[in-house]
């Protein structure tokens, strides 16, 4: 009877240890999210998946792709998306009005006004008559979405020039490729231009830069990856092999030699012709900057954060530093050096 008890009691571990070494072969899954496909790194990464060693051995990837923000903060509280593509500030209204304090920064995605690097512009017409910004006075600009990077930084040099954006301006809301059209219809006096937009020659012959984002704010931080401490936690092994596959992709694109087969996926993704990339998609001095290490500068995104809170827009006296876990992805870039 003691061998019986013995025996069965030897089964049931074995069918424990079995169920463990099971779960944790188990290739752990990556909810990935983006906005803007190219823009982004996460709509790159899946394109490239002969440089993603560890792609469905210690990790599986799925990419999804947002409208905006505000649904990804929604995704990332809920628990149905592990990485969030997030502005600077949609990161600090995350915090702030998701009460998302475990949220972590782990990454770059790329940044503004770089120097080398480009910068947004923000267009009037040519015949506007605009020639300072103190000139936008009585004017109705347009934006993406109140709130929105681009959106900041156009407050922000509303306010260097002591123009109030509430009372002494209009500000409407519109998609970024219908803004051309308003600005040449007389629509609006005044669009951000961001990449691929700011290159379309159609604007160029009508429209001229008063000033960019770099004049506004400096550099900025624009958009960074986040995840949740908890699961970054549970699963930091296989991020590290995720992160050091995501580098390697980040490096192939912006790698020279490889910039026509860049620009022909992007063709691929967007089915936007190659001519309107050839000349800036990941080259030094016409892009944005990507850190190669995939390394955010938090101390560029404490001052845009800074800026939002003093324009109003946040509450919360967010500390950078607190919320930034970039061990990851420096021991990610450490193996590629090996």
């Amino acid at each position: 009877m003691r061998l019986i008890r013995f025996a069965l009691a030897a089964c049931i571990a074995a069918v424990f240890a079995f169920a463990a070494i099971s779960a944790q072969a188990d290739p752990v899954k990556i909810r990935l999210s983006y906005v803007v496909p190219v823009a982004n790194w996460s709509s790159l990464l899946p394109t490239k998946p002969e440089l993603m060693t560890h792609l469905n051995k210690s990790y599986t990837l799925e990419v999804t792709r947002f409208q905006g923000t505000p649904p990804m903060i929604t995704a990332l509280a809920s628990g149905q998306l592990d990485i969030g593509d997030l502005a600077y500030s949609s990161f600090a209204l995350a915090i702030q009005n998701a009460h998302l304090d475990d949220l972590r920064i782990i990454s770059d995605d790329f940044q503004d006004g770089v120097p080398g690097n480009y910068t947004d512009q923000y267009f009037v017409r040519n015949d506007s008559g605009i020639k300072t910004v103190v000139d936008l006075k009585g004017k109705v600009l347009a934006t993406n979405a109140a709130g929105s990077a681009v959106d900041i930084a156009m407050r922000a040099m509303l306010r260097k020039h002591h123009i109030d954006d509430k009372k002494d301006v209009t500000i409407v809301e519109a998609a970024f490729p219908n803004m051309r059209n308003m600005l040449e219809a007389h629509k609006v006096d005044l669009i951000p231009g961001v990449l691929p937009f700011s290159y379309n020659p159609d604007l160029l012959k009508v429209a001229h830069p008063l000033f960019s984002q770099k004049q506004a704010v400096g550099r900025t931080q624009m958009i960074i990856w986040a995840a949740r401490s908890g699961w970054l936690k549970k699963n930091r092994a296989a991020m590290i092999d995720f992160m050091e596959d995501a580098i390697r992709v980040m490096r192939w694109f912006q790698d020279p030699k490889n910039h026509d087969a860049a620009v022909k996926i992007a063709v691929d993704i967007t089915k936007i012709p190659a001519p309107v990339w050839n000349s800036w998609l990941f080259v030094k001095g016409k892009d944005y900057y990507r850190s190669p290490d995939a390394l955010p500068d938090l101390k560029a995104l404490q001052a845009n954060i800074e800026t939002q809170r003093q324009l109003g827009l946040l509450t919360k006296d967010i500390k950078v530093a607190k919320y930034a876990d970039l061990g990851i992805a420096r021991e990610a870039a450490a193996r590629l050096k090996k």
